[in-house]
């Protein structure tokens, strides 16, 4: 069972429901390790104190927040807790909506909410929890609320996932630019030399591609293909010395005129298609610290968050 990040209680009108906060993602990302290449050597990042130069440990580091130059106030855990201690510990519910009205592009990043003492003799938190479930589940609503996690307040959305609730953050408005910024064609697609004929031909294309939706489906190839060249490599014995990039062949595609009907016929030929982290702080509590004038920072030193 993953481990928690966060732990408090989802409130809506009365009801507060304890609850703990589980990551819903696994990434799947291929890492790679920075190499010297004169010999094959990682290269190592230290936390260095760019006035003396020497290292800092993780005990030593505090969180500082710069209100003028050269002029830091340190928040520890403690004092950002305390900054709101309702708003660090609360999925608070503002309002109900559709969950069709929210436009896609809001959604950032899924959270599992679980009942935070299941194991407890007390039915009550369990209860409750199938209570928001079920009810938003009948009314097709989700829960529009406000969440602090770690050091940062995002709006969000509870909405139930079979036997899950699920907390999706939320893009703020003022986060997501305009595309009125862009040079984008009018919504009137006949005076943009669009016919009725090639309209009707891709309405024709959509209806013979479209399918159910299922996830499981649709894999990360290009992560699949790195991994079989690594493993080529590794057979072959190229394991100390970079191999030189093999020349590709463009394929960008022509961005002069096209012939639209040729394409729409070519694609209605064709029988389917193919779809395509917490650093570790530790931190003590501190009206203020004055740090003076410092050289240049050195190369590798990282500042603390």
């Amino acid at each position: 069972m993953p481990r928690s990040i966060w732990k408090g209680s989802i409130s809506f009108g009365l009801v507060q429901i304890p609850v703990a906060l589980y990551p819903a993602e696994e990434p799947n990302e291929l890492h790679f390790t920075q190499l010297d290449k004169r010999n094959m050597t990682p290269i190592r990042y230290e936390r260095v104190n760019r006035e003396t130069g020497e290292p800092v440990s993780w005990d030593d580091i505090v969180r500082g927040y710069p209100y003028e130059k050269g002029e830091y106030v340190v928040m520890s855990d403690e004092d950002l807790r305390r900054a709101n201690v309702e708003a660090t510990q609360t999925v608070d519910i503002l309002d109900f909506v559709d969950e069709s009205e929210i436009d896609p592009m809001y959604y950032d990043k899924p959270y599992y909410l679980a009942p935070a003492s299941q194991n407890s003799k007390k039915k009550s938190p369990v209860t409750a929890y199938v209570l928001l479930r079920e009810a938003l589940r009948k009314t097709g609503k989700v829960g529009i609320a406000k969440v602090v996690i770690r050091t940062r307040e995002h709006i969000a959305a509870v909405r139930p996932r079979g036997r899950a609730l699920v907390l999706n953050l939320l893009r703020f408005a003022h986060e997501l630019r305009t595309d009125e910024e862009l040079d984008l064609p009018e919504m009137d697609a006949e005076g943009k030399g669009l016919g009725k004929r090639e309209l009707e031909m891709a309405e024709r294309l959509v209806a013979e591609m479209a399918t159910e939706w299922k996830p499981e489906k649709y894999k990360d190839e290009y992560r699949d293909d790195v991994m079989k060249l690594i493993e080529k490599k590794v057979k072959s014995g190229q394991t100390t010395t970079p191999a030189e990039p093999a020349e590709e062949e463009d394929h960008r595609r022509d961005t002069g005129t096209v012939d639209l009907i040729a394409l729409l016929k070519k694609s209605l030929g064709q029988k389917g298609g193919k779809a395509a982290n917490d650093d570790k702080e530790t931190s003590e509590s501190s009206p203020k610290v004055r740090k003076t004038d410092t050289p240049k920072r050195k190369s590798g030193s990282r500042r603390a968050a």
